[in-house]
């Protein structure tokens, strides 16, 4: 249910400028409940998953990413 948000953008010079956003599921939370979280970043925070795990124990994590934008000022 705690989610881990990377403090500094992740980047990968093959990947491309990404940021990734890593969704931790304890094993009594439900599969529904963990789709819907990925959904609503997916939606409003234009993230797209990336990665899923299951982890011995029923731990699952979920990597998400959205390409990091740079904006150039114009004056």
């Amino acid at each position: 249910m705690k989610e881990i948000l990377s403090s500094s953008p992740a980047r990968s010079a093959a990947q491309g400028k990404y940021e990734y956003l890593v969704l931790s599921v304890n094993p009594g939370e439900s599969i529904a409940a963990a789709r819907q979280r990925v959904r609503e970043h997916s939606e409003y925070g234009k993230w797209e998953l990336e990665r899923s795990r299951l982890y011995m124990g029923g731990v699952r994590r979920y990597w998400l990413r959205r390409k990091v934008m740079v904006v150039e000022r114009t004056a």
